[in-house]
């Protein structure tokens, strides 16, 4: 039987804390705190909804964090 995977770790950190900042200064301290997956949206894009440990989303309009997530 093939083992279980092991799910990517979540960093300890607080997504409303990059709603404000540039894309890229976001994105940077993302991978800084741990994310493995950084995913940059524009507003509405269509998406799926699975959740991913060890991800977090951007809704970026002009260049500008306008809403995060983590999965």
């Amino acid at each position: 039987m093939a083992p279980i995977p092991t799910p990517s770790a979540q960093p300890d950190d607080v997504p409303d804390e990059y709603v404000g900042l540039a894309a890229d200064a976001a994105e940077r301290r993302a991978r800084s705190h741990g994310w493995s997956t950084v995913r940059s949206l524009p507003p509405g894009a269509i998406i799926t909804m699975e959740f991913r440990g060890g991800r977090i989303n951007f809704e970026v309009d002009g260049a500008v964090v306008t809403r995060c997530w983590v999965g």
